[in-house]
Parts: C-alpha cells; sequence; structure tokens
C-alpha cells in the first residue's frame, strides 16, 4: 500500500473540525484524521507493506522548465514568475501539525519516502513500476494517479478518497477506461494522454483549446501511443484526425511538445526510504508513540493505530 500522504493530510484537515485541539490548543484535526485513516486503511485492506510517500518538491523543477503555469496559482507572490521548490500554500493551522503526523508514522514503525526534486505521486510510481512481487493498491485523491493502474507485472490499483475514505472508489483498468472512455488496454497511459489534452486547471495545464474531455478520450482511443498522436497532428493523410481537430491540436503544437513529462508520473525517481517497508505487528517505539498521543491529545487515535498493526500481524 502506497499512501499519497499529503493529499490524506490534507483531506483530514479540511475533514475534521479545527475545533480539535490538543491539551495546549493547538488543533490536532489533521493529526487526528491522518492517524485515523492509516488505522482503518490497515484493518480494511490488510496490507503486508506499507510506504507513505511524501512530497519534498511539490513543484518539481523539470516540470516548471518544461510548462510554467505548473502549479503556478499555488504559490504567493507573483505566480507567473514563481521559481520551483516554494513550499505550497499551507493554512497556518495544518503546517505545524504535518512534523507531528511525520512522527507518529515513524514511532508506529511505518516507513516513509521521498525523492529530492519530485513530487509523491512521482514516488508511488516510482515504487509501483518498480514491484515485481506483490499487488500494489496507492491511496490518493489525486486523480494524476489513476495512469498507475495496470494488471502486469502484478496488479496496481488507486483507492481514490476524492470523495472522503467512506465513498473510495477501488479503481483499475476496467473501472478508468468505464469512467473516462479510454481503452481498456492501456487504460493508464490513455488517462494521462486524455489529462494532457483537456488540461487540468488545478495544475495550471491549460491543455487544448476546443477539447474538452469526451473528445480527448475518443482521439487518445484512436492511437496507441502519444507519439502516434502527434505525429498524426503532422501527418493531414492521417484520417484518424478531422481537418477541425488537427487544426486545434496544430495550434497547440508548443503545449504540446513540452506537456508529456509534466503530466506523466515518474516510474525512475531517486526513492529513498526511511525504513524496510514490511509492515509492523506492533509499533516501533509505543512509548514515544504514547507520549505523542498525550502531548497532542490524539491518544484514542493512537490506540486505534496500534489495533489495526496488532490485528494485521495475526
Amino acid at each position: 500500500m502506497l499512501l499519497d500522504a499529503a493529499s490524506l493530510y490534507f483531506r483530514a484537515f479540511y475533514g475534521v473540525p479545527e475545533s480539535i485541539t490538543g491539551p495546549d490548543g493547538t488543533p490536532v484535526n489533521a493529526i487526528r484524521g491522518f492517524t485515523d485513516m492509516v488505522a482503518r486503511l490497515i484493518t480494511d485492506r490488510r496490507p503486508t507493506r506499507l510506504v507513505a510517500c511524501l512530497d519534498l518538491d511539490w513543484r518539481p523543477a523539470f516540470r516548471v522548465q518544461a510548462l510554467p503555469s505548473y502549479k503556478a496559482h499555488r504559490v504567493p507572490g507573483e505566480p507567473e514568475v514563481a521559481p520551483a521548490g516554494l513550499p505550497e500554500i499551507v493554512p497556518d493551522t495544518l503546517e505545524p501539525q504535518i512534523p507531528v503526523l511525520l512522527e507518529v508514522l515513524a514511532a508506529a514503525g511505518i516507513a516513509t519516502a521521498g525523492a529530492e526534486g519530485y513530487e509523491a505521486d512521482d514516488v508511488i510510481g516510482t515504487l509501483a513500476a518498480a514491484e515485481r512481487t506483490d499487488p500494489v493498491i496507492a491511496v490518493s485523491g489525486d486523480r494524476d494517479l489513476m495512469q498507475i493502474v495496470r494488471d502486469e507485472p502484478v496488479p496496481v490499483r488507486l483507492l481514490y478518497v476524492g470523495r472522503g475514505l467512506a465513498k473510495a472508489e477501488h479503481l483499475g483498468p476496467i473501472e478508468v477506461a468505464a469512467k473516462y472512455g479510454v481503452p481498456v488496454g492501456r487504460a493508464g497511459d490513455a488517462y494521462a494522454e486524455m489529462a494532457m489534452l483537456r488540461g487540468d486547471p488545478s495544475d495550471g495545464l491549460p491543455g487544448v483549446p476546443g477539447i474538452g474531455a469526451k473528445t480527448a478520450a475518443t482521439l487518445v482511443g484512436r492511437f496507441d501511443t502519444w507519439d502516434e498522436l502527434r505525429a498524426a497532428v503532422i501527418d493531414k493523410t492521417d484520417a484518424r484526425l478531422s481537418p477541425p481537430v488537427r487544426t486545434k491540436l496544430a495550434a497547440a503544437a508548443p503545449y504540446l511538445a513540452v506537456v508529456e513529462p509534466v503530466v506523466r508520473v515518474a516510474v525512475d525517481a531517486p526513492v529513498q526510504l526511511d525504513r524496510p517497508d514490511t509492515l509492523p505487528g506492533e509499533p516501533a517505539d509505543l512509548e514515544r508513540l504514547a507520549a505523542l498521543g498525550d502531548r497532542w491529545g490524539v491518544g484514542s487515535s493512537v490506540e486505534r493505530l496500534c489495533t489495526a498493526l496488532l490485528k494485521n500481524a495475526r
């Protein structure tokens, strides 16, 4: 199980009231919500290995160099000139909770992983691509990770929690294909290509003007690769593109030439784990975990996590 940690703790922060505070009045809603989510995922899914994947750079330089608008609207100040590497806008009451979350994971003995210069999506994509033994399930509210689903050499699935854990969707190639109208045989790649064409305002991706989600899905269904589609824009004899669509794609040629590495999740990021990813049968440091529970007033959440680890080991 590969957790998109930031995706989960942001959802915990907004899903649990800030009135949930520690003994000193400090909000601990993200700590409590995140810890409870991890405990529930372990209880419900019973993974043997688990990694919480971190954003060491939420706006990597290689993506910004390719497309300066990438996530620019999320940076304080002047978005059009914002460099890579600045911290994402994080609510003031969430920021101090993040180190505590990481302390809870460490005391529990749950592995974390990151890659310098890469996002958590890339960490997940790299670990999933390298796996040859166990089925993989990624947990995130980020639709971009739909591109990693596959059946071979091991099944890779996405537990999409965009509407919350209670309404989570378990997505593989069949589900992604049905949901977006892309070919099931290459659903992950096709989803990424559809996203390139339609764009994504939340990530600062303009897309191709005049090409919506349905047209984008139809287009990627006609081609076996992204390069093949781009070649058809130039080859006016290729009947798979109508003249009006070819005109729209040709007008967006500079964007199409650079967008692929921006949208594609990396599968070769230099991932570093802080410990082996085997999920422990009991907390690595029970005393420290209990102290964190007492210090921040999240003892019940810590107990639920401990119980989940113990039950999972049976």
